[in-house]
């Protein structure tokens, strides 16, 4: 055996460090594609299907908590059913509750979007959620003799009303218009909805066309999960 011959093994390449940067490069691709993917799919669903919502505001206390996760229907009124009294809906209150939405610029939009997608933070500060008391066509009045409000001269029978309040503290008396609905929160002693707005446009009502979807589901925390559809007939 030569020298030569003696020293060839020492030539030859170690190419085990390319081989592993490969591997490494192809896992990474692959997990942010997954990410991506998870982050568009979430985002669709969100957009037209169904859309997490936190509860901001203890407005909808004691059926609503605040901090709650609900899962808003999107699809609950669009092929032909319509918003009902007894419904928890989570509406736009811009032009009723609000005078406009504030403009934060596309990039704070995009974030909050992708926020409210994955059921961290609500897609607007002009998101409202409160329960529907009055649909177009309806006089609700506050109050009979009883105390209770009345829709069309029938009194409510209002369970889910937080302990200890009352119908309304604020007496009213409004036809609701066609196409317009008058909403209500259930702890009503700590709600600012319908009755705060009697002297705004649209008199307190909010459009339908405002309607982002109906809250069907609690889904966080685990030990609240339950589906809202039960509150009325």
């Amino acid at each position: 055996m030569t020298d030569s011959d003696a020293r060839l093994p020492e030539r030859d390449p170690a190419p085990a460090p390319k081989r592993v940067w490969r591997r490494w490069s192809r896992s990474v691709r692959f997990w942010v594609v997954v990410a991506l993917s998870t982050v568009l799919i979430t985002s669709l669903t969100s957009a037209y299907v169904v859309q997490p919502f936190v509860i901001p505001s203890g407005s909808m206390e004691g059926t609503l908590q605040v901090g709650d996760r609900v899962l808003v229907n999107k699809l609950a009124y669009r092929f032909g059913d319509e918003v009902r009294r007894g419904d928890v809906i989570v509406f736009d209150g811009t032009g009723s509750f609000d005078a406009e939405a504030a403009d934060d610029g596309p990039l704070v939009g995009l974030v909050r979007g992708v926020v409210a997608a994955v059921g961290l933070g609500t897609s607007s500060e002009t998101d409202y959620v409160k329960r529907v008391i009055g649909v177009g066509g309806d006089r609700v009045t506050c109050c009979d003799a009883e105390g209770r409000i009345t829709v069309n001269g029938e009194p409510l029978d209002e369970p889910y009303l937080y302990p200890g309040d009352r119908p309304s503290n604020v007496r009213f008396d409004i036809q609701v218009p066609e196409g317009r609905l008058w909403v209500m929160g259930d702890h009503r002693s700590d709600s600012a909805d319908s009755r705060e707005y009697l002297g705004s446009p649209g008199g307190g009502t909010v459009s339908e066309d405002r309607v982002i979807g109906r809250v069907d589901w609690i889904g966080w925390p685990i030990g609240r999960w339950s589906s809202l559809r039960s509150d009325h007939g």
